[in-house]
């Protein structure tokens, strides 16, 4: 059975109901080292690359993205972090496992929920609104990608396309903006929607806010899909390494969509 963590005196849930609690689980010192290990280089498979284009003032148009924009270090992917209710043998509380998430008592160290600050219990809950909001509306396949176009509408101040050195545009510049002012545009992400060129605003169906997220967001959005992977960063180390894994790789495949747009 999961463990339950509850408060001492009100019995309340000490963490969000988003973050689901493995058994109690026990991980001798070389099973979860070799865990540990195995996440570390399939991370570095990605991380080793854009820390080399970093040193060298390069940029990959695409995946440079997730590194920069979600501003989740490296390192932080690299790390491995168990979860709630799995305890590890011999591992010193340090670098990886801080004493502000962690505690370790009898040789076993554990995610300790006790040390959860309410602004992390609050940003989670937050979290979870969000998620279960994206999964009850129903998803908008409208869109065609064309978010892309309206961030390079009419160029900037300069007639410059943006990222226009890295990955210039298919089309000449006239017929992308005749392409964007051919049809409705149907944005319903706030952080895609407010990199549109000034001209190409009104061109939108709604226009989204940072307010309106809850209202707005849907699972039918390449950003909406990608941002799990920023979500989950927020609620780490609480919900485990393996869970921000699998959202870090399927923001890999959703940049990549994206950008073909």
């Amino acid at each position: 059975m999961p463990v339950q963590f509850k408060h001492r005196k009100t019995g309340a849930p000490l963490v969000p109901a988003c973050v689901k609690e493995a058994a109690n689980t026990l991980l001798p010192a070389q099973a979860w080292q070799a865990i540990a290990e195995q996440h570390r280089q399939r991370a570095e498979k990605w991380t080793t690359p854009y820390r080399a284009r970093r040193a060298a003032r390069q940029m990959h148009p695409i995946y440079d993205f997730l590194f920069i924009y979600y501003r989740n270090k490296p390192s932080q992917l690299e790390a491995w972090h168990p979860g709630l209710g799995i305890g590890l043998q011999e591992a010193p509380l340090g670098d990886t496992y801080k004493s502000k998430h962690y505690s370790c008592q009898n040789g076993i160290t554990r995610l300790d929920p006790a040390l959860m600050t309410d602004s992390t219990r609050h940003r989670m809950e937050m979290v979870e609104r969000l998620c279960q909001a994206v999964k009850e509306r129903p998803p908008a396949f409208g869109c065609f990608g064309m978010h892309e176009w309206a961030m390079v509408y009419q160029g900037d101040a300069n007639g410059e396309v943006r990222h226009g050195e890295r990955l210039p545009l298919r089309l000449s510049q006239q017929a992308t903006d005749a392409y964007v002012r051919s049809r409705p545009i149907q944005c319903t992400h706030f952080d895609a929607f407010r990199f549109f060129s000034p001209g190409a605003k009104a061109f939108n169906r709604i226009q989204p806010s940072k307010d309106s997220r809850i209202e707005n967001e849907q699972c039918g959005c390449l950003h909406t899909n990608m941002d799990l992977y920023k979500l989950a960063a927020q609620c780490m180390p609480w919900i485990g390494s393996e869970l921000l894994w699998q959202c870090f790789h399927f923001a890999v495949g959703a940049r990549q969509l994206d950008m073909q747009a």
